[in-house]
């Protein structure tokens, strides 16, 4: 039995008797059900050959697909996405009706809250009324003592503030005078240095400034020649002028 020679079921009016389906998805999956159905059955026939069971096989397939129509199609002109067509527009479908459902509970059941709404407000209310304070706050009064205190101390402030940034470049100027005295007093004296303080004040160097026992040593033997004639010159007296007799100045 050839699968070409397969009529199509049609009536003598010209009637077709071809099964009428809107999805093309649904026939497969029902073929192929049915296929490994028949494909057992014949297994189960060990009088039949290989071959034969491949030809019926692809006769029954062949005659399913001619026998149908998809959305008035043929099998060959119906297209093979028709069945995704189908679950979209069944997602569409619950889509709009889901949009429908929501809008319709937004109109109906802000309503429906409102009263449960007023109810829990008054509640409130009353449970509001029924509070009872258990201290009785009181004004604080101010202390008039302490008022002219603060009074006092805010008026003193910005002349303190003054006073404290005087005092404060008067220590800067302070420091700076006797950083200069200590680098005054720390200075090396040179030889005519020395002379000069001998010559004004009289004394021995040496017990005046203790400082110049750390001296360089090129100045040491000069301090020593000027301590050695300080101490001479103490102990010289210069003679004194002989007086004219004055017979001799008559002569």
């Amino acid at each position: 039995m050839e699968a070409a020679n397969l009529p199509i079921l049609q009536s003598e009016s010209g009637q077709d008797f071809r099964v009428k389906l809107k999805s093309k998805k649904i026939v497969v999956d029902q073929l192929t059900k049915y296929k490994h159905s028949l494909k057992k059955l014949l297994d189960s026939q060990s009088q039949i050959s290989e071959d034969d069971k491949e030809k019926l096989l692809a006769t029954f397939e062949q005659t399913v697909q001619e026998n149908v129509l998809i959305s008035g199609l043929s099998w060959e002109e119906a297209p093979d996405d028709e069945g995704n067509d189908d679950e979209c527009s069944a997602l569409d479908d619950v889509l709009d009706e889901k949009i429908v459902q929501t809008s319709a509970k937004r109109r109906f059941y802000p309503k429906k809250i409102l009263p449960y709404v007023v109810r829990a407000l008054k509640a409130e209310r009353k449970l509001m009324d029924f509070y009872v304070s258990m201290v009785n706050p009181e004004d604080m009064k101010k202390d008039p003592v302490q008022a002219d205190l603060m009074k006092n101390v805010s008026e003193a402030a910005p002349g303190m503030l003054s006073q404290a940034r005087t005092v404060s470049k008067s220590l800067r100027s302070l420091q700076q005078s006797a950083e200069g005295l200590y680098q005054a007093l720390n200075m090396e004296l040179s030889a005519e240095s020395l002379e000069v303080y001998r010559e004004v004040f009289g004394c021995s160097v040496q017990d005046s400034s203790p400082a110049l026992l750390s001296a360089a040593p090129g100045l040491r033997q000069t301090v020593r020649r000027a301590v050695v004639e300080a101490e001479y010159s103490d102990d010289y007296i210069p003679p004194r002028k002989r007086t004219a007799m004055p017979s001799e100045t008559d002569q």
